[in-house]
């Protein structure tokens, strides 16, 4: 579903990324993980149109993102979530449902909106509600279900644990492992290693712009030299 190739990217001069390599198949959660200004979130970037490659190429679905805007690569399944989850802040939850669910019909959308209620039961609860007056962990929430509004094929995640307490985290990524489990694949980029393994396929370890380790999730969480360096054992 998606090929990264020896990509290389960054900002102005400044280099971030150096010949990353990453592959994510259907029905997978792939999982990022690194230490910061490893280049995880220059990594999405790059792979949802926001920035362009200096080199290398990236594949979605069978076809190179190269020239595609962000809006055309959404039309086509790919939706990122980003850190900063980036919600209308002064709209309601519902509105901001709405809003992501621009490249549906309404009859689609109305089926999503049931969807994601159904995942995220305090949404329905609160659905009137201003988004900016949510907690930390209902805002993430809010942020991935109005992704899923537009019903991707790929759902990349930048971070969603963010300010979150251990038990919140938890329920956040139990609901990413059950995405999954109704035919979205996920690339999870997440600074808190040992959850984001735990719940990962796959895995990849990017340190200073390129990735060096690669396996399946328990493979990772059992290498010693991840272990040592992102897991604190």
């Amino acid at each position: 579903m998606l090929t990264l190739e020896k990509v290389c990217a960054g900002y102005g001069r400044m280099r971030i990324l150096h010949d990353v390599d990453l592959h994510l198949g259907e029905g997978e959660i792939v999982a990022l993980v690194g230490a910061n200004g490893a280049g995880k979130t220059t990594t999405l970037r790059s792979i949802c149109g926001q920035l362009k490659a200096l080199s290398g190429s990236i594949t979605f679905n069978g076809s190179p993102t190269a020239g595609r805007r962000p809006d055309q690569l959404v039309r086509d399944g790919l939706v990122h979530v980003p850190e900063d989850r980036a919600l209308f802040g002064t709209l309601t939850v519902e509105e901001n449902l709405r809003m992501g669910a621009w490249t549906r019909t309404p009859a689609q959308a109305a089926k999503s909106l049931a969807e994601v209620y159904e995942l995220f039961p305090v949404l329905a609860e609160r659905r009137t509600q201003i988004a900016q007056t949510f907690s930390g962990g209902q805002q993430q929430m809010l942020a991935i279900a109005r992704a899923l509004m537009a019903a991707p094929k790929l759902l990349m995640l930048d971070e969603p644990s963010t300010g979150l307490s251990p038990k919140l985290t938890w329920t956040m990524l139990e609901a990413v492992r059950r995405i999954r489990d109704n035919g979205v694949s996920v690339l999870l980029v997440e600074q808190n290693a040992k959850q984001a393994l735990a719940i990962a396929d796959r895995a990849y370890v990017l340190e200073s712009g390129s990735t060096v380790l690669s396996g399946s999730g328990a493979e990772l969480a059992g290498d010693s030299r991840v272990r040592k360096a992102y897991l604190g054992l």
